[in-house]
């Protein structure tokens, strides 16, 4: 392997891994946009607890609605996203003739989608009790204590693994190969394969990838110093969010 000739490389078909990356990025940003807001929904629901007074009907069906989420979480996390999305493009083609990059989008937001609930979910919990129980007695709904004052706070709290989540995606999209999507690894495949040179090709593409990551990474931390929270080197779907700040004018759970 010679630097000129991976140079030669990504000179020569720079146009072609420029289109890649370009895909690379539209289908992980809309991918974690989406699934972020199928966490918020899912992991809001989870959140729910099953309270003692609540009539058979609506025990019933908060644990019906608890274990289809489970379900879902269970089985999207507990399979790789390439067997996903070669099952569900094939499965769902004839009904819904959809193209390989719309498919690409779908997957990934579903699979992103499940680790987002479970970090809404832990990020409902940190936020203090008290702040929910003080809503509810100024006269608000249920519905208005959660999206008014518990989720603006659960999504601040969660943001660093919310970023992950997006540098992640940046990676795991070159499974989305699997189905013909015109991502960064797909054109680097079809590079690699009409030079025969794919140590030198994979080269010119684990540099980009990472010049994607690094600089995703700093622009999230960036953000993370705005909004006044220490930058964050958990890894992605295992971040635990922390308690509510002092920042935010509410001591954390369990606090004096």
């Amino acid at each position: 392997m010679s630097l000129s000739k991976i140079a030669e490389i990504a000179v020569r078909y720079w146009p072609l891994f420029w289109a890649g990356t370009k895909v690379t990025l539209l289908v992980s940003l809309t991918g974690t946009i989406v699934g972020l807001a199928i966490g918020l929904v899912v992991g809001s629901v989870r959140a729910v607890r099953v309270e003692p007074r609540d009539g058979a009907g609506t025990r019933l069906l908060k644990r019906l609605v608890h274990a289809l989420t489970s379900i879902y979480i269970e089985v999207f996390r507990g399979t790789p996203m390439m067997v996903q999305a070669v099952f569900l493009y094939y499965l769902l083609k004839p009904a819904l003739g959809w193209n390989p990059m719309v498919a690409g989008v779908c997957i990934i937001s579903v699979n992103t989608g499940a680790y987002m609930a479970e970090i809404i979910r832990a990020g409902i919990q940190s936020v203090d009790r008290g702040q929910t129980e003080a809503a509810r007695s100024i006269g608000m709904s249920a519905m208005q204590t959660m999206f008014i004052v518990v989720l603006p706070q659960a999504v601040k709290n969660s943001f660093p693994a919310i970023g992950n989540e997006f540098v992640v995606n940046i990676k795991d999209s070159s499974v989305l190969s699997a189905i013909s999507v015109t991502d960064l690894f797909f054109q680097s495949n079809g590079v690699a394969g009409s030079l025969f040179l794919y140590t030198e090709t994979m080269a010119v593409t684990a540099l980009i990838y990472l010049v994607l990551t690094f600089t995703t990474t700093r622009i999230l931390g960036a953000i993370e110093h705005r909004m006044g929270r220490p930058r964050s080197s958990f890894p992605a779907s295992q971040t635990i969010p922390g308690g509510v700040s002092p920042a935010d004018g509410v001591a954390p759970a369990g606090s004096p």
